[in-house]
Formats: structure tokens, sequence, C-alpha cells
């Protein structure tokens, strides 16, 4: 007869109730604490049911209307362009879809396996002659997963791709936090090299009266040693506020996914009119932080673990294959698919893992340490986010506070002003001294001008803390 063949199938299953699911009631040990962290993931478990599903509309992460208090078109291109083009938000976008495919993968496991083949071959076989043949195996295998190991694993393996959902959305949030800040501080150095500028020129004519009063006896030359330290420190400050705006216009280019080579093209808004003119609350709710992308991941990553542990445990239950195979055989390929030359064969198995080296309970003690330290991360992202909001809205109330005080300052400085100037344009005092008195409101006016744009920048923060939750 023909070549025979021999059909050896081995399947495999699992099965355990896993620890801290809602419908399994095992428990891991007795012990209060695990007892505790079980009570912590039936809590999970009440709001965790909704499914992570990508945006089709990027927009969505990100609450563009919030944006939009800025009033601000200039900003709202930036954050735009930083939407379609930044290569993080690009990679986050394909390490979703990445995945989405393990997922596919995964979940394939879960269904019975079917191969074809093609073998010819030459040889001797019963006959007393050699011959050659040709030959189709079909192979068919199905691991059955009577206690859902299978299925656990394609779960867990989900809950990695709406992890990275998750992280999607935090990548969003956090890049047009960053275009945000990094715009509002460039604005902000315009405005203080303005105001630099006339300091300099103001302290460059105070020198050059100096020098004058100097020569003529008037001042001494220690006053004039000042008032020119006074000017070239303020040159070196210009030089400094100016680098740091080049460095920040770069910073932009690569959120924008542009090249820095661009940034003298790019526009912004006057200082002067540039305000947010949204209302950030005095206080939130801390349930505001359930929905921060951290905050369900860490849940996500929870859940995961615990579906780890379920498999671990169901690595020690039997497992059982089914299998079969259709072996075509002929001399002839066009009667190669005929009975005649047809073998079949179906069969299963059932194998029970007795000895193996410890690793299978090596392996279930090694799922629930990771337990244990996804549930130590997730109440360390419980506790965070609630720091961020807070220090988010301590930042916002408390520069606010200040920024009242200083405007106060800076309206008494700009009365100061205008009797200096009188008594100038009566001739009661000097050039010098009105000169000195304008630098001075000109000092004050930079103060005011670096906490008003530090204020936006927790306005920013605040919209981080909260995950663009569009609030108040």
């Amino acid at each position: 007869m023909k070549k025979i063949l021999s059909i050896a199938v081995l399947f495999s299953l699992m099965g355990s109730n896993l620890v801290y699911a809602v419908n399994d009631k095992t428990i891991l040990n007795a012990s209060t604490e695990e007892n505790v962290q079980k009570n912590i993931y039936k809590d999970i478990k009440k709001h965790k049911s909704e499914k992570i599903k990508p945006q089709s509309n990027k927009y969505e992460y990100i609450n563009l209307a919030w944006w939009a208090q800025f009033n601000d078109n200039y900003l709202n291109d930036y954050i735009i362009r930083a939407v379609e083009n930044n290569k993080d938000l690009k990679m986050a976008t394909l390490s979703v879809d990445e995945y989405y495919q393990k997922v596919i993968m995964q979940r394939a496991t879960e269904y019975p396996m079917l191969s074809a083949g093609f073998m010819p071959g030459y040889g001797k076989f019963i006959t007393p002659k050699e011959q050659g043949n040709f030959g189709v195996p079909i192979i068919a295998s199905y691991e059955v997963d009577l206690f859902g190991k299978n299925h656990n694993k394609t779960t867990a393996v989900r809950k990695l791709y709406e992890s990275s959902i998750l992280d999607e959305q935090a990548a969003y949030i956090s890049i047009v936090s960053a275009v945000g800040s990094v715009y509002v501080s460039i604005v902000k150095l315009d405005a203080l090299i303005d105001i630099q500028e006339k300091i300099v020129a103001l302290r460059k004519e105070i020198s050059e009266i100096m020098a004058i009063s100097n020569s003529e006896g008037i001042v001494s030359t220690s006053d004039l040693v000042k008032a020119n330290k006074a000017y070239i420190a303020g040159t070196s400050d210009l030089v400094e506020l100016k680098k740091e705006r080049t460095k920040l216009l770069n910073q932009l280019a690569v959120l924008i996914g542009d090249s820095p080579n661009n940034i003298n093209d790019y526009k912004r808004a006057d200082y002067k009119t540039f305000g947010f003119s949204g209302k950030i609350p005095e206080e939130v709710s801390s349930e505001i932080i359930m929905n921060r992308p951290d905050y369900k991941r860490a849940e996500k990553m929870l859940e995961k673990a615990g579906i780890d542990v379920r498999v671990a445990r169901k690595d020690m239950l039997p497992h059982i294959n089914l299998g079969g195979m259709i072996f075509f055989n002929n001399k002839y390929i066009d009667g190669l698919f005929t009975t005649k030359g047809m073998l079949w064969g179906v069969g299963g198995g059932l194998i029970q893992p007795i000895f193996q080296g410890f690793s299978l309970k090596a392996n279930l003690k090694s799922k629930k340490i990771a337990y244990e330290k996804s549930l130590k991360n997730y109440e360390k992202v419980n506790l965070t986010s609630m720091q961020e909001v807070n220090d988010s809205l301590v930042s916002v109330n408390m520069d606010r506070e200040k920024l009242a005080k200083q405007e106060e300052i800076q309206e008494l400085e700009q009365k100061d002003f205008k009797l200096t100037e009188l008594k100038y344009n009566e001739g009661i005092i000097a050039k010098l001294d009105l000169e000195q008195q304008q630098e001075n409101l000109l000092t004050v006016q930079t103060m005011v001008y670096n906490t008003k744009f530090n204020c936006m920048i927790d306005y920013i923060n605040f919209y981080k803390a909260i995950a663009a939750q569009n609030i108040g």
C-alpha cells in the first residue's frame, strides 16, 4: 500500500478561576490584605465595563474648543499642525494599530487551525518497482478551550490594546499641552524682550549722561562705573532672552513636525492683547481623575494582571487537543483527489502536567507578584493624579492672586512715574531722575507680564491635569 501516516495530536486546556474577578469567587489567599485587594479590584470592575475604542477623529482627544478660549488663530493653527504632523503622535497611533493586530493574532488561537500542503516524491513502496507519487495532506487541529484559557489570553491582549489607546490619548494631550506652553512662553519672551530693549536703551542713555556729568565733576567715577555695569548687564540679559526664545521656537518646530529652519516665519499674537477668556474653577471634584487616561490605563493593567494570574492557574489543568487529517496520495496527479488514494483519521489527546521542575508554580507566583505591583501602581497613579490636579489648581489660584497684587504695584508705579514726569516738565528734577524712574516702571512691567503669562501656563497645566475635560 501507499505510504502510511501516523497522526499525533496534542491539545491543551487549562482552567481555574482567577483572582479578584467579579464573577469568580476564588481568592488568592485568605489573608486580610488580599481580601482588601479583592475589594479594590471589584470596585474597579464597577466602572470599567466600557470598552476603550480609538477615536477616528483625533481632535476628540484634545478638546479644541478649550484652546479657542485664547482667541488666537496662530495658536490654533500650531495645535492643528501638531495633531496632523507630530512624529510622537504618529508613533502612538501606529502602536494602537500594532496592538490591534496582536489581538487578532491571539484570538486566532481560539479557533480551529487548518493547513494543507503538496508533497511530490519518488521512491519504492510496497510495489516491487520504484515510482513517483504525489501527496496532499490536509491537517486540522483544535485546542478545546473548555476552561477559557485561550479566551483569557485574548482578553489580556485586548487590555494591552485598550491601554495603547489610552497611551495615544495621553500623548495627544501631552503634545498639545506642550505646544500651548511653548507658544505662550514664546509670546512671554516677546514681551520681556521688548521691555528689555527699552531698559537697555534707557541704561545706555543714562550711561552717556553719567559720562558727561562725570567729566564735569557732577557725579563720581564710581557712579559712572555702576551705570556702565548696569548697561552691560542689561545687554547680556537681552541676549539671554533672545537665546531662550530661539530655543523655544526650535522646540515648537519639532512639536508641529516642521524644520527648525523655518522658525523665522512663525507668527504669533501681540503680547499686549494676548489673553485667556475662559474660566478656571477654584476647585474640582476628585472624581475628575477617573477620566484621566493614565488612571484608566492603570485600571486596564490591573485587570490584565488579574487575567494573567487566571491563565497561570489554568496552565496547571489538563490540555485537551482534537485533530484530524486527510491525506490524498496517487502516482498520477490527475487522480490525486480520489477516495482510492485517500487516508484519513481523527483523534484527540489529554495531557495533565504533573512535574515540570516547579516552573508552573513559579509562573503562578510570578503572576501574583506582577498583580501586586499593578495594584500598587494603580494606587500610586490615583494619588499622583490627585496631586497633579491639586498642584495645578494651587498654581492657578496663587498666581492669579500674585498677579492682582503686582498689577496694583504697577498702577502705583505708573502714578509715581506720572508725578516724576510732571516734576521734570517743571524743571524740578533732572532727566537722569526721570529715566531712572522710567526704568523702575519697566522693571515692574516685566514682573507683571512674567506673572501674567505664567498664569496662562498654569491654565494649560490644569487642562493637562484634568485630561482636557471641559469643566468650569
